[in-house]
């Protein structure tokens, strides 16, 4: 009995007498829910309007205050599921910069590296693995066989591997 006079109540209001009886607690209960008061006077507005657009099929339901907590209730689930989609997809972060010292300093090394390589590997690693011939290309550019190629490349990255670490053969 009391439910259906307070449906009654509700259905003989005009928006403007529902929106300043029940704003207000609207409001806290959005606070207590998201815990961010901006937030929460965002889902409240947002479901008052949503309400007044349709003022005359919600003000004939049974509740129309169920129906704007509906609609924050709603919103804020919404609000949530794309933020967890935005988090899912964001692009990874940026990798810092790095320091143009140790750049530097690894050019050196790369050259020194380099450097040591006797003439003949260091030009067929160059042809292959920098500027990205085949050993077939790299032997017509040296006027050798293309499996002289992939032997100095190979003896090349080996030794560079055994005195600095550095190229894989692969």
């Amino acid at each position: 009995m009391k439910a259906m006079v307070a449906a009654e109540r509700e259905n003989d209001l005009d928006f403007e007498g529902f929106f300043h009886g029940e704003y207000e607690r609207l409001l806290r209960a959005m606070v207590v829910l998201c815990r961010n008061r901006a937030e929460a006077e965002d889902l409240a507005q947002e479901a008052m309007a949503r309400a007044l657009e349709r003022w005359d099929t919600v003000k004939a339901t049974t509740s129309p205050l169920a129906y704007v907590y509906a609609v924050a209730l709603n919103l804020h689930r919404s609000g949530l599921r794309r933020a967890a989609l935005a988090i899912r997809h964001r692009p990874a972060d940026p990798v810092p910069p790095e320091d143009p010292g140790s750049i530097v300093s690894r050019r050196h090394d790369l050259l020194r590296a380099l450097r040591s390589l006797p003439r003949s590997q260091r030009e067929a690693l160059l042809l292959v693995e920098w500027v990205g011939m085949t050993s077939e290309e790299a032997g017509r550019v040296l006027r050798i066989k293309p499996a002289s190629v992939r032997g100095r490349v190979h003896r090349a990255r080996a030794s560079l591997r055994e005195r600095f670490g550095g190229l894989s053969d692969g």
